[in-house]
């Protein structure tokens, strides 16, 4: 157990959010860590994981309802589903499972942590109004993170624990395996681009290159979740989460061009779906010529992630100060960023 008693349940441990905040908790020495996933994981100091399938309230209430020793719930899973529409039910109903089973037994619970995105001003469906603030008004749903925070402000109320929402831009960092990872798509794109011998071309809609957007450092975000989850000022908050800089694609492009060698042409609109959907043989040859680490073409493709990110070709940003008000006061470079996690990518001989 932590010295002050402080019990982590992180939930969608092995994601590119979930494993990032695994990560900075075990550091921080004074947290005991439990990670909740589909295929659970290899223990290590201060942490355990947990296999479970969240769709099945029975399989969460034997796994996660003997859990009386966690404090505070970290929840950042995410189902895919073709339709908006479609992804409410078993977003909401894992978020539902969880609760069910860990709130009535975890006498100490001291804060339930949601994660959500833009998706709550309406940044999937077309141009929003930016700078996106917290307290903008809603939009037509469905939405299942909008679903997600008014259950657990129903949920919270008249309870000692307290609830926060994390709404970051897209975030940036490592994992294997995500459909979310847009750092993956940009290093396996400019490496299967530079295998061919062709410079990298800006693949989204025309308007993309030069609509302004941020991103969310993985890392960064791990922090100010934290930040969020134990500061009181925070209690019952939603805090939009992002590096902090603005920049275009048209600018940032070259940027990770030079990091890999290669030249930049003309943006060249295609979808990455389906362009590279037959680029598994090439990959496989690269991992074996370089003695790449024996990752699968599906653990690091994320090019529906990257056509939909490729494709905003309208401004995405929303307004962090909010953040900066109640204390948290952490920014990172969106450049340097890339170039760090790129760095990760090689020492970890995922990329070459």
């Amino acid at each position: 157990m932590s010295t002050d008693g402080k019990v982590a349940l992180v939930v969608g441990a092995h994601g590119v959010i979930g494993g990032n905040l695994v990560e900075h908790l075990v550091t921080q020495g004074d947290w005991e860590v439990i990670g909740v996933s589909r295929r659970g994981g290899a223990p290590s100091e201060r942490l355990r994981h947990i296999a479970v399938d969240l769709l099945d309230p029975v399989d969460a209430k034997a796994k996660l309802g003997g859990l009386s020793e966690v404090t505070h719930v970290f929840y950042a899973a995410f189902q895919d589903r073709p339709t908006w529409a479609e992804l409410v039910p078993p977003n909401l109903a894992m978020l539902v499972n969880v609760v069910d089973a860990v709130e009535p037994v975890a006498r100490g619970l001291r804060h339930v942590s949601l994660m959500q995105g833009y998706k709550v001003y309406g940044a999937h469906l077309g141009p929003f109004k930016t700078p996106a603030r917290e307290d903008d008004a809603g939009h037509m749903p469905p939405e299942f993170n909008v679903d997600q925070q008014d259950f657990l402000v129903s949920r919270q109320r008249g309870q000692r624990w307290t609830w926060s929402a994390l709404r970051p831009s897209v975030v940036c960092g490592f994992a294997l395996g995500n459909p979310m990872n847009l750092s993956m798509v940009l290093a396996v794109y400019a490496t299967i681009s530079a295998e061919l011998g062709l410079p990298l071309r800006f693949p989204g809609k025309p308007g993309a290159y030069d609509a302004l957007l941020e991103m969310t450092d993985a890392d960064l975000l791990a922090r100010a979740t934290v930040w969020a989850a134990t500061d009181p000022r925070c209690a019952n908050q939603a805090f939009n989460i992002n590096n902090g800089d603005l920049f275009r694609w048209s600018e940032m492009w070259p940027k990770i061009a030079d990091y890999f060698g290669l030249d930049v042409a003309p943006p060249l609109p295609m979808s990455l779906e389906t362009v590279m959907a037959d680029k598994e043989p090439l990959w496989q040859s690269i991992v074996d010529r370089h003695g790449l680490a024996r990752h699968s073409y599906a653990e690091v493709s994320s090019w529906r992630f990257g056509d939909a990110v490729f494709g905003w070709d309208y401004d995405f940003f929303a307004d962090g100060t909010k953040a900066r008000r109640f204390g948290f006061h952490e920014f990172v470079d969106t450049s340097e960023m890339f170039t760090r996690i790129f760095d990760d990518l090689r020492a970890r001989r995922v990329i070459p």
